[in-house]
């Protein structure tokens, strides 16, 4: 996990992107997550000849490189995929800012260490019209909750507290169980013994 996100932004105007758009289900066949990126926003990345859109954002020479994804609200709607999330971060993505998301998306997110940052919608829009010529730097510093850019702001951030508690914890969700394993201990004493009996199953 990580404590802070520095990189370039690349602005996405759109709303209501849902999972299928940010990866189509014919790639969900993959049986690995290395090579995902290629296929990340396909249909609007490329054309029907498979070349590469010139209009969109991540196909502009400015936008190259970029690890910060700020785009409109409800972000990763639609299907529990988490390729979506897979396809994002070996494209080379490692935060998405957004007014809101996809509850599973974000769940999926947190679990395999994607930043999902949420800021209120004109604060979403500004960032996208100072990132349009390619040159906005920020940092998202985790432990200070805020974000500095290469033209002079700060932003201050209010962090979901399971953001908090995974990224800088450096915990997966394994070890963050085993470190209440006193209390699940002690939560397992108490259980009735009635609870523990089997009950058989009939099937006719």
């Amino acid at each position: 996990m990580l404590e802070s996100v520095t990189g370039k932004v690349v602005p996405l105007f759109a709303e209501n992107v849902d999972t299928d758009q940010i990866i189509p289900a014919e790639y969900l066949r993959l049986l690995s997550k290395k090579g995902l990126g290629k296929y990340l926003f396909y249909k609007w990345r490329y054309d029907d000849q498979g070349q590469l859109r010139s209009d969109f954002p991540l196909n502009r020479k400015e936008f190259d490189k970029s690890t910060i994804l700020v785009t409109g609200k409800n972000f990763g709607i639609g299907s529990s995929r988490e390729f979506a999330v897979w396809a994002l971060q070996d494209y080379g993505f490692k935060a998405v800012i957004a007014p809101s998301f996809g509850d599973i998306f974000y769940g999926n997110a947190l679990k395999s260490g994607l930043l999902c940052i949420r800021l209120p919608e004109d604060e979403v829009q500004r960032i996208q019209e100072e990132s349009m010529d390619g040159r906005l730097i920020a940092e998202i510093n985790i432990k200070s909750q805020e974000i500095k850019t290469n033209k002079g702001r700060t932003i201050k951030l209010e962090l979901d507290p399971l953001i908090l508690e995974r990224f800088l914890s450096k915990r997966d969700e394994i070890s963050h169980t085993l470190s209440h394993e006193k209390e699940i201990s002690q939560f397992e004493k108490l259980r009735p013994k009635f609870l523990d009996i089997d009950i058989p199953i009939f099937l006719d």
